[in-house]
């Protein structure tokens, strides 16, 4: 396995013998293998490992096993500790996408500070199965179908050549100690999913699963490399930049009958999803002025064009103080007046509240994800996001839909629904807020 290991450093020019090269090192028996391969080898290394505090005493033990070792080798050691569930709360993210945020920026970091030429993760060929069968059951496209990359940057994977089996042969073959990590056997994340159940399904149609898997990688990442070219040349015809704005002649994609999946991969870049494309290319020679956004970037259907156009910044949150007639968002505008009409008014650009109801200062916001509220006519609270999609609301429309607050509670989701709590009642309504929305020309 030495003679392999190196012979992938030199075949991928993943690093040489001259270059200062950080390890990232769990303790787990893959780093492990990793860090004694390039010990072995007599390579420049320190070693840099994360403590997540996710598994009590496990983790320290982890940190505590892997200095003790570099302790006993004078291996330069670097460790840091993570509160890396306050991260993921505070950042609305994953455990595992938290983790990794962390301990990359971390590790770029070490490498600016220490001045390392590369970064070794031990991602061995089944980290790539898994990764490849993640992406395909997510519906990934095919730069998510082939596999880890050899090489990232500065970040190199030294293991991707071996598999598991052949790791963990290595590792007894000689005596490595590890540390097992008890998470790997809870089916509770996705990837030990894959790895646990549906692998071994796998491996009993095909016992080479991985070899299979490492041809059928590599065959498509030599597509991905035509696929890129391809793109290349159809931008050289059929786009057109200036200082703001990037110009796709709708004729460029006449010829072909897969349109949707040619688009996404022209806009995918500037945020726009696959949904959107299917809207756009069914609007493609309607009638033009259509918009569609992304979280930066606008997409108009032109007469001769698809022209995407940077947002602009417009404010994600207004206060409305007592006594205000009139608030703007972005190009909307909201006019406020209190009257003693009760009468309710069928516009959804209205909206008729008990002012008796309203605590000032209303704020009046982008919705997000966690937002709920009481529909007018329902009883029980409904999350927004489920609102919007019974209301068959599109994914371009949905990033502008607004809600107005009062003393943190949803009274309105702007142009569509009152809020049930807030609405005026003829038996106890004295005083209305009418609310009105309109969009500026």
């Amino acid at each position: 396995m030495k003679e392999e290991f190196l012979k992938h450093l030199s075949k991928k020019k993943l690093c040489t013998d001259k270059d200062k090269i950080l390890l990232a090192v769990s303790g787990g028996i893959d780093s492990m293998v990793m860090l004694h391969l390039f010990q072995e080898c007599k390579f420049d290394i320190s070693v840099a490992h994360c403590n997540f505090q996710l598994r009590g005493s496990e983790s320290g033990g982890d940190e505590l096993f892997v200095r003790e070792f570099c302790t006993h080798h004078s291996i330069p050691f670097f460790t840091k500790r993570f509160d890396t569930s306050e991260y993921a709360t505070t950042n609305s993210l994953s455990t595992q996408m938290a983790a990794r945020e962390l301990r990359y920026a971390w590790f770029g970091q070490l490498m600016a500070d220490n001045h390392f030429d590369c970064l070794a993760t031990a991602h061995h060929l089944n980290d790539s199965v898994e990764t490849v069968l993640m992406s395909f059951v997510r519906g990934s496209s095919t730069e998510g179908l082939d596999g880890i990359a050899v090489k990232n940057g500065k970040i190199v994977r030294p293991l991707l050549f071996a598999t598991r089996d052949q790791i963990s042969s290595y590792a007894q073959e000689n005596k490595i100690s590890w540390r097992e990590d008890s998470s790997n056997a809870s089916n509770d994340y996705q990837r030990n999913f894959i790895r646990n159940r549906v692998v071994p399904l796998l491996k009993e149609l095909n016992p080479s699963l991985e070899n299979s898997f490492q041809d059928s990688m590599e065959k498509m990442a030599g597509a991905n490399e035509f696929i890129s070219l391809g793109i290349s040349r159809w931008r050289e015809k059929f786009e057109q930049r200036n200082s703001d704005q990037i110009l796709f002649s709708k004729s460029g994609l006449d010829h072909f009958p897969n349109q949707v999946g040619i688009l996404w991969n022209l806009v995918k870049e500037f945020g726009f999803n696959l949904d959107q494309c299917r809207q756009i290319v069914n609007g493609l020679h309607g009638q033009s002025g259509k918009h569609f956004l992304s979280h930066d970037y606008e997409l108009t259907i032109d007469r001769e064009h698809l022209v995407i156009s940077k947002k602009e910044n417009t404010p994600v949150e207004v206060r409305i103080a007592k006594g205000l007639s009139e608030v703007r968002l972005g190009d909307r505008t909201l006019t406020i007046e209190q009257t003693e009409n009760l009468e309710i008014s069928k516009d959804l650009s209205v909206a008729n509240l008990d002012a008796s109801k309203i605590t000032f200062p209303l704020v009046w916001r982008t919705w997000k994800p966690g937002d709920a509220f009481h529909p007018l006519g329902m009883d029980h609270k409904k999350k927004l996001s489920d609102f919007l999609i019974d209301q068959k609301i599109s994914v371009a429309d949905k990033e502008r839909i607004t809600v107005l607050e009062s003393g943190g509670e949803i009274v309105w989701v702007v142009g569509h629904r009152v809020d049930d709590r807030f609405k005026i009642s003829t038996g106890s309504t004295k005083k209305t807020l009418r609310i009105s929305l309109t969009s500026v020309q």
